[in-house]
């Protein structure tokens, strides 16, 4: 008989007493450690995680590059703010990133925090270069949870709540969506009338867009869609965003997801797997553009840190000694055959998609109008963390699976997930 007392309960009553029920989390666990693509709770039970702190760690927890490289660095100097004295770790992760991002052309990079802060300091930069103030976003996008991020989000719950009123100036326009019949030709066609009906492109600071929506359900941007995107904000003088911060770092087979297209942005965007869990983003673009704000008007205290920057050039080291840009390709392979077998199956796994290793399940009732089943999705993710397995949801319907595991999860996990999906699909559905 196991004499030890469980932790979980009385920290969860912990949570309860002092976090606010806003800040919601997914599984009610308590963790004390991780490595690579396990986390083992307070009680000692082993799970996989296939969340990876919401597509943060590509290069797996505590990866001993990282853990290394933060040591070291912590020896040195752990804060001093750009804006007060420069630091080598800042200045070689931004010559790194402009390298990987824009090739020989003449880019520049400055760190901030959150992949919000990233996001709202895209919006000050194309604004401070084109003179212009309206911005143009997507139906089902997420871009953080600050104000401009909430208001440039295209998803009324549970984000929007009753924040309001919202940023002005900014318009959303539909996504493409093959499953539910949006053509890239159909949201082209949505946005050239949004143009010349609710805002003129006179007006247009910038279009932001994921080339894989995240939060809004792993819906993958076609080439022609981004490739008419570019062609459109190029005629117009509209600055192109790529928010990369959850699709960036080789979650989509690619170090970006842009670089499907064949495209080149103005301004991309970068935080979450940059720096291997510490806190870090940036924005990254044209050095014409990105010199648009005037001397102070960018900036942020924790901005770059220091620690946070050493981390990221780890992470791009394991990055290239590792090859994890072609693992990923091929543990998303062998995890999108498995779902697809899944949903062979279960006609309530309506679709499965995504690019790379970055992919989903839509979870529908079995009917004519493929309805949306949120319920079945929060059952199916209950069943899977008792079998030891998390993964969470998303989609404006809240009813999509995601799978977020980190590149150097093995074949092994990946099918030992799988049986615990099937497990859990099992227990739910027969």
């Amino acid at each position: 008989m196991n004499s030890k007392v469980e932790e979980t309960p009385s920290l969860l009553r912990q949570r309860d007493q002092f976090v606010p029920r806003g800040l919601v989390t997914a599984h009610p666990l308590v963790i004390d450690r991780a490595q690579g693509s396990e986390l083992w709770d307070v009680d000692g039970k082993r799970y996989l995680d296939f969340v990876g702190g919401i597509g943060v760690l590509n290069i797996g927890h505590n990866h001993p590059k990282v853990v290394a490289a933060v040591q070291a660095q912590l020896q040195k100097i752990s804060h001093a703010c750009f804006q007060v004295v420069a630091y080598k770790p800042y200045l070689d992760l931004a010559q790194r990133l402009c390298q990987m991002i824009g090739g020989q052309h003449a880019y520049k990079a400055a760190f901030f925090t959150s992949g919000a802060e990233a996001v709202e300091n895209a919006v000050k930069i194309a604004r401070a270069h084109t003179s212009r103030s309206a911005v143009i976003a997507f139906r089902g996008g997420f871009h953080g949870r600050t104000l401009l991020g909430t208001t440039l989000t295209g998803m009324s719950q549970p984000y929007k709540q009753n924040f309001g009123p919202f940023a002005p100036e900014v318009f959303h326009t539909p996504y493409p969506n093959a499953y539910r019949g949006v053509t890239s030709e159909m949201a082209l066609q949505a946005l050239d009338e949004l143009l010349a009906t609710q805002v003129a492109p006179e007006r247009v600071a910038a279009i932001i867009i994921e080339p894989v929506q995240g939060d809004g359900g792993f819906l993958s941007a076609p080439v022609e869609f981004l490739q008419g995107l570019r062609a459109l904000t190029e005629k117009h003088g509209i600055v192109l965003i790529l928010d990369e911060i959850q699709t960036g770092f080789g979650r989509t087979g690619k170090w970006f997801g842009f670089q499907h297209a064949g495209i080149q942005p103005d301004l991309v965007t970068v935080a979450k797997s940059l720096a291997g869990g510490l806190p870090l983003s940036g924005v990254v673009g044209k050095a014409e553009i990105m010199d648009a704000p005037l001397p102070g008007g960018l900036g942020g205290t924790y901005g770059g840190n220091a620690l946070s920057c050493a981390a990221a050039l780890a992470v791009i080291e394991a990055y290239e000694q590792e090859h994890l840009l072609a693992r990923g390709e091929a543990l998303g392979e062998r995890l999108r055959q498995g779902l697809l077998r899944l949903q062979a199956r279960y006609p309530q796994i309506g679709d499965v998609r995504g690019s790379g290793f970055m992919l989903a399940m839509e979870l529908i009732k079995n009917d004519e109008a493929r309805t949306p089943d949120a319920d079945l999705n929060q059952r199916l993710i209950d069943e899977a963390r008792v079998g030891g397995l998390l993964v969470i949801k998303c989609g404006v319907y809240r009813n999509v699976m995601r799978f977020l595991a980190p590149l150097v999860t093995s074949e092994a996990q990946i099918d030992e997930a799988l049986q615990i999906l099937e497990g859990a699909l099992t227990r739910v559905l027969n």
